[in-house]
């Protein structure tokens, strides 16, 4: 169902590390309509259940990936129509969960626990874990789902590798190398592809997920950070954070067809379900970037919180 505007029934969220809070964002009106404080410190991404009801986003901590600070244990639930949280996940000990995925065929919200080097799901209703499935390397920092829900790929920062997760079974397939350092993942939309930015050097690995193995190199005129494909599967979005750019890649060719400058320090990005525009947090401004994704170019830009980052769309 769309708005009169013919935007998607929905609000945007954006997890601002440095206010510590969730941005619930009207679309229509392209304005923070609510800041929900989080009940630690802090939450770096988040996710919507499939009602659009609830927001969850895992406390990683005080510190960046890899590097020495406070080991966050919990995860907040928040209501998004009484804006408060109400509950919360507690992982029993520090392991800096991170990335939050939910899986509309195992009905299971799959969260990265990078300190433990797994992955660990949760049943969305009860909010209790019923496993976990290692990753085989540490800083298991942020995951891909393929659509039919079978396999996840995790980016392994540190290590600069790639994990392959059976996720019915719960068990590691393989762990792709791929460069020094990595950041962020995305899958194309007919799953025959993952995408990780070499975070070394300005271009972008694609894996074949046939084969788990690295087939080919995008060249980036900057080096990249999240991406996102669009919608109709035929362009990928790429942060270029150092750059305040957003490439765009055409699937068809894996080449750079056009770039689109963002406010400062662009790091996810989000393409909303009916392809009409991507969002793109840029922390270092603290805005979030509207993408006219027929026009490419921004059409607006939305006031968030300090440090935007993380982006979900919670559809009503």
């Amino acid at each position: 169902m769309l708005t009169a505007q013919g935007v998607p029934h929905g609000v945007l969220l954006v997890a601002n590390q440095t206010s510590q809070n969730l941005s619930i964002v009207d679309p229509v009106a392209e304005k923070q309509i609510a800041a929900v404080p989080e009940d630690g410190y802090t939450g770096h991404e988040v996710a919507a259940s499939p009602d659009g009801k609830l927001a969850f986003v895992p406390i990683y901590g005080n510190s960046g990936v890899g590097k020495s600070g406070t080991d966050g244990s919990t995860m907040d639930v928040i209501d998004i129509a009484s804006r408060k949280v109400v509950k919360t996940v507690d992982f029993g000990h520090g392991v800096r969960p991170h990335r939050a995925l939910y899986d509309p065929n195992s009905k299971l919200l799959y969260v990265t626990t990078e300190l433990d080097k797994t992955i660990t799901a949760i049943d969305p209703k009860t909010l209790k874990i019923v496993g976990t499935i290692p990753t085989g390397a540490a800083e298991s920092h942020m995951l891909a789902i393929t659509r039919d829900g079978h396999y996840g790929y995790t980016a392994n920062v540190g290590p600069g590798s790639v994990s392959v997760l059976d996720l019915k079974a719960r068990k590691l397939v393989t762990v792709i190398p791929v460069a020094p350092t990595v950041q962020r993942i995305s899958l194309s939309n007919d799953d025959k592809l993952v995408f990780v930015a070499d975070y070394t050097k300005p271009q972008m690995a694609v894996i074949d997920t046939a084969t788990n193995k690295v087939k080919s190199w995008i060249a980036l005129p900057s080096i990249g950070y999240g991406t996102a494909p669009t919608t109709d599967g035929k362009w990928l979005l790429v942060a270029m954070t150092s750059a305040n750019k957003v490439a765009v890649v055409d699937l068809s060719t894996l080449k750079v067809a056009r770039t689109i400058d963002v406010p400062k320090g662009p790091t996810e990005i989000l393409v909303r379900p009916d392809n009409g525009v991507a969002y793109v947090s840029c922390g270092h401004s603290d805005q979030v970037a509207v993408i006219d994704l027929a026009a490419w170019d921004v059409k607006s830009t939305i006031d968030a919180g300090k440090n935007a980052d993380g982006l979900a769309w919670a559809q009503f």
